[in-house]
């Protein structure tokens, strides 16, 4: 059995035996074998010159694994080397996660997307926006009530409070600056809508639907679903989305017993060297030992590549994974489908309902098909959907801050050089 088919089963949780067999092999994927042995060198690379510690990846095509891949460390100072079932802190996709709740909710008639977000968060209501005059700061009210729209495509003004107009304001709730790098919340011993009642007093930095700003808004959107729903965020998730799907591994916070399947967080500095991040918010974070109360719908998740590929998965297949229909393929098409045309500043690229899209890749110089999408974490995490290609690809590592390493990018660029169906 090769490495590859024996990470396969490991992934899949199978016997061994019976996974080999039912296992399709990358060339009746379309992919050449030789070329996907390029993408294990390249993270061995980055591994080795001390860029990552490790990562897992995964990536999966017409529905079924088609490459996966752990290499290095889980934890180099422990000395746990990385396995495929490790976990990973998600931050940032776990937007795509919570904006699928939300259009749940929309299908289900129970909100609406042009809804005001102050009927369940009364706070915003009164929603202010601060500009800068020539006497200093000027507040005034918003021009019409922030949408649920507005919250799914981050056109609602509302920043991450390190904005030098409002950074005072939001240290002094214990958000933006006082808050690690301004979207954390695992220390907070609160529950996720006191947070957010709290952020609904705050001013913000855009008038709705003017700019992109991104922000708590999908932290926000995480309290709607629970006020909505009727039940914690953390138990809607669970019951409508992860046990349908099988992501067995996705939750909020590690449960002890699966402590040494957590990844360590590593820094880059300027220099490029590697050194692990310390213990607070800004590095390992309160995701094992903390107050376990506070369910960040922006940034909170902690799970498997796995697990993220089977929801990615979900996606493509328009809403459905093994006979369990979370949406329908015309809501996701809504989600995949730009919404803020010149509002989204970044060149051939636009903003659906909790995702980019990127809409013209091959013009921009990037691998990809045009309605392609996915999104990227803070810890240097992503994930992308390539709906013409029926592929999914999941990149997992634990690296501060994300901009420093471009190891997402190579992942994809490999991973397409190593089709050669010639569709």
């Amino acid at each position: 059995m090769t490495r590859t088919a024996f990470l396969l089963a490991l992934v899949a949780g199978a016997p061994l035996a019976a996974q080999s067999r039912a296992t399709p092999t990358p060339a009746s994927l379309g992919f050449s074998t030789e070329r996907l042995a390029r993408i294990d060198r390249v993270l061995h690379e980055y591994v080795d010159s001390g860029r990552v510690a490790g990562a897992v990846v995964m990536v999966m095509r017409r529905g079924q694994v088609a490459y996966v891949d752990a290499v290095g460390m889980a934890d180099r100072e422990a000395k746990r080397p990385m396995t495929p079932d490790a976990l990973f802190r998600l931050a940032s996709m776990t937007k795509a996660v919570t904006s699928v709740a939300v259009l749940m909710l929309v299908e289900e008639g129970r909100i609406a997307l042009n809804d005001p977000v102050s009927r369940w968060i009364p706070g915003y209501a009164d929603a202010r926006v601060a500009t800068r005059s020539d006497t200093g700061r000027v507040l005034t009210p918003v021009k019409r009530p922030i949408t649920i729209r507005d919250l799914l495509t981050h056109s609602a003004g509302i920043s991450y409070g390190t904005d030098s107009l409002v950074q005072g304001d939001y240290r002094a709730q214990g958000l933006g600056p006082a808050a690690g790098f301004g979207w954390y919340f695992a220390d907070k011993a609160e529950g996720t809508c006191a947070s957010i009642d709290r952020l609904a007093t705050l001013p913000t930095v855009a008038q709705p639907g003017e700019r992109f700003v991104y922000g708590y808004n999908t932290d926000i959107l995480g309290c709607v679903v629970e006020r909505v729903s009727g039940m914690p965020f953390a138990d809607f998730l669970q019951r409508r989305l992860f046990t349908p799907l099988g992501m067995r591994d996705t939750r909020f916070f590690v449960e002890p017993k699966d402590s040494l399947r957590f990844t360590a967080v590593y820094t880059v500095a300027s220099d490029g060297s590697l050194a692990r991040a310390d213990t607070g918010a800004r590095g390992q974070g309160h995701y094992l030992q903390g107050p376990r109360m506070n369910t960040a719908g922006g940034a909170g998740l902690v799970g498997t590549a796995r697990d993220y590929a089977r929801f990615a998965q979900m996606l493509l297949n328009g809403g459905t994974l093994d006979g369990r229909r979370i949406l329908s393929p015309r809501t996701v098409r809504l989600f995949t489908t730009d919404q803020l045309g010149p509002v989204y500043t970044v060149d051939g690229r636009g903003w659906g309902l909790g995702v980019e899209i990127h809409e013209r890749p091959n013009e921009m110089g990037q691998y990809g098909s045009p309605g392609m999408y996915g999104w990227q974490g803070a810890y240097s995490t992503a994930f992308w959907v390539d709906p013409k290609e029926e592929m999914v690809g999941v990149m997992m590592v634990q690296v501060l801050p994300r901009g420093r390493l471009d190891l997402a990018e190579r992942f994809k660029t490999l991973v397409f050089q190593a089709l050669v169906d010639g569709r």
